[in-house]
């Protein structure tokens, strides 16, 4: 008797759901119809004390024929002709919507996702424009994929055999094309084009062709007790080849709240894994063959490992890309924080116009598109890095609110609360960050390792920076100081020795210099850990004589 009521619940929801898909108003009619033939015998010999058939039919009619059984036949046969008839119609549209090009790309601007600023208007029309039938589309040349990354993220399949959970597939597949539309390096097909696919058999090849689209995004939505799962995964189209795929289980409780969980999931590994692959496609390319997009994102690859010669790297790949493309907003910001870096690391030959020169790359990334996430990142970033704190915080924010997801976003606010003495509020987002994208690169463990040490949780900072793959040595300084701080100076000891051994002009002075600490009382506390390493307060008289007067400092 236990499972006998949900079943029962489930036909009449199944009935209910089938019902409102298919009603019109001449099933309503042929409905009512239908139930009339049920009423009570008497309402029957009411109506015929008032009605007086013809004598000849009174006596020609047959006693087995009963006049509600006609009245139910009638309504039923105009609900199964108005089903007839509907049938027919859909699958004579359906061969038309096959001859002339059904299933590709719609080109309602009401439902098409707006194209990036970097992309070029009359690109844009084309990518979303429908493959023409007949002998002139037989022979037109087929469309270049777009310069940018391109993405179609199909209808998710329901799997679990229930409607209901149509409307979370659905649900949770439009979520994603809106997230991943914040991403303005990513051209994404809009929700009404790839939901002509919803309920098909697809060939994934065709779909990328037929939407000039370089990768497809493809899931599925199970439900199983008080559990769904969903698996996503991403495919290079051209190739059918796999790039990334993962699971997602989770307890149903609140449904609206798992699909934006599970959304924010998705939407913040997808970009990265879409990047990893195209860097891995372009890293095979010569330069000269690149696109404006490739160069821009080889030049972030250079600017990540942050030697000197990988950003005189970078700077050249971005500059390739802006003379590609001159208002490539994107283009534009990296650059500045590409100089801001050389800045920063004391690389630039002249420190004045080095940073005139990063603050009107800034300017010009922010005219030509001041909703770029990523342009308010760096610009918060860059503000940081001068001491503007207000400033900072002030595109900090506006990047958190363009895009919610994106995990460099995140852990720079993180970074920022630290900075400004909130250390343990941004250990909260650091974390966040690193959830959103279990790719993170290895960097992440820095920020969380500062953190930690400006929280005063020592132990915790040394376990975070010994995540890190190959230390330097300002990571070795960090150790130290958090040694000291715990009092355990032969440990101190041995990771001073190890930052002067790769920087031997390593100074306590110089090194706080580069750090951004809002509060008197932060930065002291990490001057006095590092003088209780045993690290040097001020500079060997060979590094106090560079022209640039600073040292580098971890990005």
């Amino acid at each position: 008797m236990s499972n006998a009521a949900p079943h029962f619940g489930r036909l009449i929801k199944n009935i209910w759901v089938g019902v409102a898909r298919n009603l019109t108003h001449w099933v309503i009619v042929g409905t009512i119809i239908a139930m009339t033939g049920f009423g009570p015998e008497h309402w029957f010999a009411a109506v015929f004390n008032y009605i007086q058939l013809p004598e000849p039919v009174g006596h020609g009619w047959p006693p087995w024929l009963d006049v509600r059984a006609i009245i139910v036949s009638v309504g039923v046969a105009i609900v199964v002709a108005d089903v007839l008839v509907r049938r027919r119609a859909l699958h004579r549209q359906e061969k038309i919507g096959s001859a002339s090009g059904a299933g590709v790309p719609s080109t309602d601007p009401a439902q098409a996702v707006p194209v990036q600023p970097s992309v070029p208007a009359d690109e844009g029309v084309a990518r979303a424009r429908t493959t023409q039938a007949g002998e002139e589309g037989a022979h037109a040349p087929a469309a270049p994929l777009p310069n940018n990354p391109s993405i179609v993220v199909l209808p998710f399949t329901n799997m679990s055999g229930e409607p209901e959970q149509d409307f979370f597939a659905d649900g949770l597949t439009e979520d994603i094309i809106t997230e991943l539309s914040r991403f303005r390096h990513l051209f994404i097909i809009s929700r009404n084009s790839a939901f002509k696919y919803k309920g098909k058999s697809v060939d994934v090849r065709q779909v990328a062709q037929e939407l000039r689209v370089q990768y497809v995004v493809e899931g599925s939505v199970r439900k199983v007790g008080n559990r769904v799962r969903v698996t996503v995964q991403l495919i290079d189209g051209p190739s059918d080849c796999h790039v990334w795929a993962e699971r997602y289980d989770r307890q149903l409780e609140d449904i609206f709240a798992i699909q934006d969980e599970m959304t924010a999931a998705i939407v913040a590994i997808l970009p990265g894994r879409v990047d990893a692959a195209t860097r891995e496609r372009v890293s095979r390319k010569p330069t000269d063959n690149m696109a404006a997009y490739e160069c821009v994102l080889a030049g972030k690859l250079h600017h990540h490992r942050a030697t000197r010669a990988d950003n005189e790297a970078a700077l050249r790949l971005l500059d390739r890309a802006l003379a590609l493309d001159p208002n490539y907003a994107h283009a534009h910001a990296w650059k500045a924080c590409t100089l801001g870096q050389s800045w920063v690391y004391g690389y630039c030959a002249d420190r004045e116009a080095t940073w005139n020169q990063v603050v009107d790359e800034l300017q010009v990334s922010l005219q030509l598109d001041s909703n770029d996430s990523d342009v308010h990142r760096i610009l918060a970033a860059v503000n940081l890095a001068r001491g503007n704190h207000d400033k900072a915080t002030f595109h900090q924010q506006r990047a958190i609110g363009l895009n919610p997801n994106d995990d460099l976003i995140v852990v720079q606010q993180g970074e920022i609360l630290t900075w400004h003495g909130q250390p343990e509020e941004g250990i909260e987002w650091i974390e966040k960050a690193m959830r959103l994208n279990p790719y993170h690169p290895e960097r992440f463990w820095n920020h969380l390792g500062r953190a930690y040490f400006v929280a005063h949780r020592y132990g915790d900072a040394i376990s975070a920076f010994g995540r890190i793959t190959a230390l330097d040595q300002f990571h070795h300084a960090f150790i130290a100081a958090c040694h000291a701080q715990l009092g355990d100076e032969p440990s101190a000891r041995a990771h001073a020795t190890a930052a002067l051994e790769r920087e031997p002009s390593f100074s306590v002075e110089s090194y706080l210099k580069t750090l951004h600490y809002k509060r008197a009382e932060d930065r002291e506390h990490h001057r006095e850990a590092l003088l209780k390493a045993g690290l040097p307060v001020g500079p060997p008289a060979a590094a106090a004589a560079r022209p640039d007067g600073i040292d580098k400092a971890p990005a």
